[in-house]
């Protein structure tokens, strides 16, 4: 059975888009990681709960077939703030927010990581 949830999976995988302007953010690139990591093993993976896996695929399933989105039509493709999807997919792209992260910097910490070449949020890695 677990072959079958696997192979289940994977196919979500592949039909769910990655959305490459969100590098390091992409919802599909994390859905990748987590069922890797999930089925180690591939199709020889012991699966402990089956029942809350079967109710995750089923959930995922919907979210991708849009099934909320058919069953509760919207009447503008807008939000509240009349803002359309395409103008807060560019809004929220990977290159514009580290653009707005830069123009929300004061001007001595732009100073600062011109000169000792470091920027200020820079966490260590222990090793």
């Amino acid at each position: 059975m677990a072959v079958t949830r696997y192979r289940r999976f994977l196919r979500l995988c592949e039909e769910w888009p990655l959305d490459h302007t969100k590098k390091g953010r992409d919802l599909g690139a994390f859905l990748r990681q987590r069922v890797a990591l999930a089925f180690r093993e591939g199709e020889n993976t012991q699966i402990a709960d089956q029942e809350k896996c079967d109710q995750m695929y089923e959930s995922l399933a919907r979210i991708n077939s849009a099934y909320y989105k058919k069953k509760y039509p919207r009447l503008r493709n807008t939000s509240f703030t009349g803002v359309s999807a395409e103008e807060c997919r560019m809004v929220l792209a990977t290159d514009n927010m580290k653009q707005m992260e830069e123009m929300k910097k004061g001007m001595w910490k732009k100073l600062r990581e011109k000169f000792t070449g470091k920027p200020d949020n820079v966490t260590k890695e222990y090793v």
